[in-house]
């Protein structure tokens, strides 16, 4: 007989962010019934009104069908969560750090000790899942999400998922749960499951961090970086992976890089962790003293071309884009931003940025500036635009 305990399959927290609408959205998309509760009560609004508060591809055409089906609940109140047998918690954090059980406090009366399972979907430190379960005393499981923001439809039902269980029956539970989205599971105990996520995303943070510190050694002896990737990874599959030199930031490989530094601070120092955020956080510094020393900059209009984190998406937090502004404007440039995708009222039309620069830097490399016609001199040390890296 089907267990009549539960209103509802599955309850995201934090179902409104980046991480829990598209899990919340596949979910109901795939016949559960989903509630979700958020606190941004705009956000709440909007996804009712089957509009995405961000892009994500092929999202809001799920969450139209879903809502027309009338298999996802929004609110913002957290009694929605109640009667839901799986609870995800998908709350995102800040560069600093993230106290789940803090986050969670007003949640707590609306869980029901032994009955349902809490799902850890957000990044936590390792040891956390087996906190809550020996504190809550329920069924816990850690279930990292690993996607690409932008890419989440498309890689759920793509990448095996990782679970975390405390218990065998958690563990079980949790893949029941998940096999909704895809057959591809992998049991690991709950710590293993919250290092493979810091691992993941602390070894992109490095590899991106290797090749902006090859950027620069490049840069230094007057040399263009894409140029020797190109020929370091052309037909050479050991070398296939070094990624193109950029402004690595956004909410993630960072912090996720500084969460595993603090962690192994109790034991071996994370050195490269160390030495990673240091590079890439200081390439916008870099960038500025090359151009500085090229194109003089003191009283030029400089144009910032994209002020995302990344390719193609509208996602400022943690940009880059924003300390190379800091750093042009120290050296005394009057800057001017402009980006296709995310809002912001300080932003200006493309047009008017390549009519008031007098030199244009790529902060992000969105595919539209890839051929934006320009007389203008523009700095590109993502390689996009196939003119070469040499600053």
């Amino acid at each position: 007989m089907p267990d009549t305990r539960w209103a509802r399959d599955v309850a995201v927290i934090g179902g409104c962010g980046h991480v829990g609408l598209p899990l919340a959205v596949a979910f109901a998309d795939r016949g559960l019934q989903v509630a979700v509760y958020d606190t941004d009560t705009a956000a709440v609004s909007q996804v009712a009104a089957g509009r995405m508060p961000f892009r994500e591809a092929g999202a809001e055409e799920a969450l139209r069908r879903a809502l027309t089906a009338g298999r996802l609940t929004l609110s913002a109140d957290p009694a929605v969560i109640e009667g839901a047998e799986h609870v995800i918690v998908a709350i995102g954090a800040a560069e600093g750090k993230l106290d789940p059980f803090t986050a969670l406090a007003g949640c707590r009366s609306r869980l029901l000790p032994g009955g349902q399972l809490l799902v850890l979907r957000s990044t936590v430190a390792p040891g956390t899942t087996e906190r809550f379960a020996h504190l809550w005393a329920m069924d816990v499981a850690c279930c990292p999400e690993r996607i690409a923001e932008g890419r989440a439809m498309g890689e759920l039902p793509r990448l095996p998922q990782i679970i975390g269980g405390v218990t065998p029956g958690a563990a079980q539970r949790a893949e029941k749960l998940f096999r909704q989205l895809t057959h591809r599971i992998i049991h690991v105990r709950p710590p293993e499951a919250e290092l493979a996520k810091l691992f993941t995303n602390a070894w992109r943070y490095l590899k991106f961090a290797a090749a902006n510190q090859f950027f620069q050694i490049a840069s230094d002896a007057g040399l263009d970086f894409e140029q020797i990737r190109r020929a370091v990874t052309q037909d050479y599959p050991r070398a296939a992976d070094l990624p193109p030199a950029g402004f690595t930031a956004g909410p993630c490989l960072p912090k996720d890089t500084k969460m595993l530094t603090a962690y192994a601070g109790g034991g071996r120092t994370f050195w490269l962790g160390l030495v990673a955020v240091a590079v890439n956080k200081g390439m916008p510094a870099y960038v500025a003293a090359r151009a500085a020393k090229r194109y003089g900059l003191n009283r030029m209009t400089v144009g910032i071309l994209g002020t995302a984190f990344k390719a193609g998406s509208d996602d400022p937090r943690s940009s880059l884009a924003a300390e190379l502004q800091r750093q042009l404007e120290t050296a005394g440039c009057a800057v001017v931003r402009t980006d296709p995708y995310v809002k912001d009222d300080t932003l200006l039309p493309l047009a008017t940025v390549l009519e008031l620069a007098d030199l244009l830097i790529i902060g992000a490399p969105h595919p539209q500036y890839a051929d934006t016609e320009t007389t203008k001199p523009v700095i590109d040390i993502w390689g996009l635009r196939g003119q070469g890296t040499l600053i």
